[in-house]
């Protein structure tokens, strides 16, 4: 298993820590990179197997001690399990929601034209995607990660 791909879920509370390595780091502003595994990853037969995989993740952290972190020094990354759940809400849920009554209610409007009610509610995901673009600095600071650095004895 490599290094940093260990993600532990802390037993009493709703935090998420995960470990990476620092890539890069302007003013406060620290890049780590993570490396995402499927449960399987760890299995011995993982080669001869397509489930497993893993997916190396650059996750931007705000920090004001971020000049205390050197670029390849590994760190812990922590976030909460519910702020996750709300990524997850806005990327998908909404617009899932958004797209499936769009969808119905073009279908109704134009007597059942498929091409057109699909074309409409692709549509109208526009909107949505564009508010979400216009409010990224207030989300950025709703969905913030800490770090911690690793002692390394």
């Amino acid at each position: 298993m490599s290094q940093f791909c260990n993600v532990e879920f802390a037993k009493m509370t709703d935090i998420i820590k995960h470990r990476g390595i620092v890539e890069n780091i302007e003013g406060s502003h620290v890049r780590v990179r993570i490396v995402q595994t499927s449960a399987c990853s760890a299995c011995s037969v993982k080669g001869h197997c397509n489930a497993s995989e893993s997916k190396e993740k650059l996750i931007d952290v705000f920090d004001m001690k971020a000049s205390s972190y050197r670029i390849g020094e590994e760190v812990m990354i922590y976030g909460t399990t519910s702020m996750g759940m709300q990524a997850v809400l806005l990327a998908f849920g909404i617009p899932f929601l958004v797209l499936l009554i769009t969808l119905f209610i073009s279908m109704r409007l134009t007597g059942g034209d498929e091409l057109r009610s699909a074309l409409v509610a692709l549509s109208a995901l526009l909107p949505y995607y564009l508010i979400i673009y216009v409010c990224r600095n207030k989300l950025s600071k709703k969905f913030s990660f800490t770090l911690e650095p690793i002692k390394n004895n």
